[in-house]
């Protein structure tokens, strides 16, 4: 069973979401809040397997409470819940810890999917969402020279692929290349990247300058 909390200050979304899961016999809703307060509160014992969290949010918004909770080791598997208008704040939110990112507007496969995922160590990137991350990335400028971190042409391209949301055997299908192989491209270029999944990867290319 998948514990789950949510966090979204809007109740009849809040309820919405839980109700919607209920529908599910592998997903518990554990807990629903409509604060960044109640949530600091309620975490540390509640230990979920993956945390819904709105970004706008009354008083403390939502990358400011995954800070909050990364800094004192309580950060449960995130899954930011955004809006089209939110691209700041879900570039943010990655940064700070989330591993993955939805729309409010999602179909309730979807919203499943992603929750799964997420409860299984990976990270979840919403291909209609990340067009629009890459570009509010652009505008700051690179941490650092890409030519340092040494990934050769097929690990960026791989890269770019994953940043379009592709999964392993979609890439592999894309390069003719079997599925083990870009599983050890990834590795390489987590490796390379120096970070721990998927997402990160993304938005480390973004920082040095690769889209």
């Amino acid at each position: 069973m998948i514990r789950v909390f949510i966090v979204e200050d809007h109740a009849i979304v809040r309820e919405g979401i839980s109700n919607l899961l209920a529908l599910s016999k592998d997903i518990d809703v554990i807990g629903a809040v409509a604060s960044a307060e109640e949530a600091l509160a309620a975490l540390p014992s509640a230990k979920p397997d993956v945390l819904l969290l709105d970004m706008k949010l009354p008083n403390m918004n939502g990358v400011e409470l995954i800070r909050r909770l990364r800094t004192s080791r309580d950060l449960p598997p995130t899954l930011i819940l955004t809006t089209f208008e939110d691209d700041g704040l879900l570039l943010d939110g990655l940064r700070a810890g989330a591993r993955g990112y939805l729309l409010k507007d999602v179909s309730l496969e979807q919203l499943l999917t992603a929750i799964r995922e997420i409860a299984a160590g990976g990270t979840f990137i919403n291909p209609s969402v990340t067009e629009r991350v890459l570009l509010a990335a652009a505008k700051a400028p690179p941490s650092r020279n890409f030519a340092t971190l040494a990934l050769t042409e097929r690990e960026t391209h791989v890269l770019r692929l994953m940043a379009t949301g592709y999964s392993n055997r979609e890439i592999g299908a894309a390069l003719d290349v079997t599925e083990g192989t870009v599983k050890n491209h990834v590795s390489n270029i987590l490796a390379k990247l120096g970070v721990r999944d998927r997402t990160r990867a993304v938005l480390k290319g973004l920082e040095v300058g690769l889209f």
